[in-house]
């Protein structure tokens, strides 16, 4: 799934290259992709894009005022093309849910797999997308106090409240991994419980690896930026392989449709998480 530094980075992408073009047509492959009605689609038609904006994972295209908002979900993407073909995409076939027609040049919005969670929202007011009206405090707005404030009180896993996104707004599964790691704290230690030390680390972990996941990723073509991201991970995705910080193997949590990895000897004194998936299987 695309985190906040790809979701900025496609941000970046369309402010340099769709900003001060006239939407010329939207076209729908997927109806299930359109969550709003009124206003329909086709009021964006003929309205000059006048900005891009993230709003935690959700992307913002503002149209002259009228608000073409999505999010990618875990399979989505943002595809641009400097010649876009002129005939539309056919409906139900192959990837496209959205295209963006910016007169020959513009976007497709699409998903691989089965599960069709890409959505988009046409409104005046981004507020007006239940998910954004809903976000928590940007990861990367917080000051220390501010972060502190996130975690005070809470009971749930770390894990858990950084990805949340009405606690904290843009972190997913990956980065979680990677700021835990970097932080050296258990992914399943009480959030409310840790001590100022130990949030002030996970502060300046998290702000150290989204600020430089952010700085790679923005002006890079949005074709490579799937890469780039998996190219600086050290243990999110590396089950198996060394800890390029201990040299000890990556261990894996498994659950019933994602998976998080993290390494022992950094993070939880060299005892291993349980996994309830592969407890089973042993049994």
């Amino acid at each position: 799934m695309p985190e906040l530094p790809e979701v900025e980075a496609l941000a970046q992408h369309l402010r340099d290259h769709a900003v001060g073009r006239a939407v010329a047509r939207v076209d729908i492959a997927s109806l299930s992709v359109l969550k709003t009605v009124s206003p329909p689609w086709s009021e964006l038609h003929g309205r000059t894009v006048t900005g891009a904006a993230r709003h935690g994972k959700y992307l913002d295209l503002d149209c002259d005022g009228l608000h073409l908002v999505f999010h990618l979900a875990r399979a989505g993407w943002l595809r641009w093309s400097d010649s876009l073909s002129p005939a539309p995409p056919k409906p139900g076939r192959g990837p496209i849910a959205l295209r963006v027609n910016l007169g020959g040049v513009g976007f497709d919005l699409t998903e691989a797999g089965t599960q069709k969670k890409l959505s988009a929202w046409v409104v005046a007011d981004p507020a007006e997308v239940p998910g954004i009206a809903k976000l928590g405090p940007d990861a990367l707005s917080l000051d220390l106090d501010g972060f502190a404030a996130v975690l005070a009180g809470r009971s749930e896993r770390l894990k858990t409240v950084l990805t949340d996104q009405s606690r904290l707004a843009g972190i997913g599964n990956a980065y979680s991994d990677e700021i835990l790691h970097a932080a050296k704290l258990s992914p399943f230690a009480t959030a409310g419980k840790l001590g100022a030390e130990p949030v002030e680390r996970l502060h300046a972990a998290m702000r150290e690896i989204l600020t430089d996941a952010v700085e790679r990723s923005v002006h890079q073509d949005a074709a490579r930026l799937k890469a780039e991201k998996r190219s600086g991970m050290r243990v999110h995705a590396r089950t198996g392989l060394p800890c390029p910080v201990c040299g000890d193997v990556v261990r894996e949590v498994s659950f019933a449709d994602r998976s998080m990895q993290y390494c022992a000897t950094c993070q939880t004194g060299g005892k291993p998480l349980a996994d309830r998936r592969m407890s089973r299987l042993l049994k």
